[in-house]
């Protein structure tokens, strides 16, 4: 698990690049010896084996921060080249297409993140609070600004990238319950748990991103309850099919996490009578269990993509776990439709 993210801008941990084979470098021969106890050898393989899960995350993270950086160059030398073509400097072109061009953030939109976030900012309403939530809102509408900018230069420039993410899996997005436009060029497949507060949290995220990548982004929900720690959290997927029988699901998805942890079976039955379903229907499906082994060939294919924790998010394959901050996805997102813009 993972612990939510303040509200305001963190920094990243730098995780060094590890056990993967560089360009040039032979990898490791199987069975190379790694130490020695008495007449028994430990062979390398044997650790690297035994650590698989570990590496792999750490590659994905080593990956993720060479993407974030390469971004981040590609878009300083696109602007420089741009504020050079228009005679001015980078910081005057900045100055004018993104800070000027930000989408404003009115008081009603302050407001609105501070009750949906009050329990991890506090109850305060302070003149401080709201000038804090303000300036990061405003740091928010500026990143998207600069991303749509950066994007649109990206397409006009022709840049092209070679390098992919190695990590990468092949995740089946026709599967599970989805929102957005099925063309969608970036789909994100959630691995998630109705009891989890870290799915809770990241929840809010999704319906941000949604709005603002309109027409873009494909979110695909997948089950992935944890019954060792959230044992309330099987029966409440479950319950969430039964209402996707009477068209229902992002309703009843959507009020579970606004309820949970509030999941005991008399609460998901009533739940589904506040969104009006038909709740004898309802009642039928969920006491008969019938969808108890659909949920569990969720979790055992995510187990099998290598998820040990909620909620995990696959981004066109490549990997994102936690609740996250918005600006961790929206570079994702960003990098994944600037390939596809470039042709790569």
């Amino acid at each position: 698990m993972h612990p939510i993210r303040p509200i305001f801008p963190v920094l990243l941990l730098l995780l060094a690049p590890f056990c993967a084979p560089r360009t040039g470098q032979a990898a490791s021969p199987a069975n190379t010896p790694a130490a020695q106890v008495g007449d028994e050898i430990i062979s390398l393989e044997e650790i690297q084996q035994s650590l698989q899960s570990d590496l792999m995350n750490l590659e994905r993270e080593r990956f993720r921060l060479i993407d974030e950086k390469l971004a981040e160059v590609i878009a300083d030398k696109l602007l420089a080249a741009e504020a050079k073509r228009r005679g001015i400097t980078a910081a005057e072109l900045v100055k004018q297409e993104i800070d000027a061009k930000a989408a404003p953030v009115p008081d009603d939109e302050v407001e609105r993140f501070i009750a949906a976030n009050r329990a991890r900012i506090g109850l305060g309403d302070s003149p401080e609070l709201k000038l804090k939530v303000w300036g990061y809102l405003r740091e928010q509408k500026i990143a998207q600004r600069r991303s749509e900018y950066v994007r649109a230069l990206r397409a006009q420039s022709g840049v092209k990238v070679f390098i992919a993410d190695p990590t990468a899996a092949r995740v089946d997005p026709g599967k599970g319950f989805a929102r957005g436009e099925e063309k969608a060029p970036v789909k994100i497949v959630e691995f998630s748990d109705f009891q989890c507060p870290f799915c809770k949290a990241a929840t809010t995220t999704m319906h941000q991103l949604m709005d603002q990548y309109a027409g873009k982004v494909r979110w695909v929900f997948r089950d992935f309850p944890i019954a060792s720690i959230h044992p309330l959290a099987p029966k409440a997927h479950e319950a969430a099919r039964c209402a996707a029988e009477q068209e229902q699901f992002w309703q009843y998805h959507d009020l579970l996490f606004e309820r949970s942890p509030l999941l005991t079976p008399a609460e998901l039955k009533r739940y589904a009578r506040e969104l009006n379903l038909d709740g004898d229907a309802f009642d039928r499906c969920f006491d008969s269990g019938k969808y108890q082994s659909v949920v569990a060939a969720d979790v055992e294919e995510g187990q099998r993509l290598g998820i040990s924790g909620t909620p995990a998010f696959f981004i066109n394959g490549r990997l994102l776990v936690g609740a996250q901050p918005a600006a961790v996805f929206q570079q994702m997102i960003d990098s994944e439709l600037a390939k596809q813009s470039s042709g790569n």
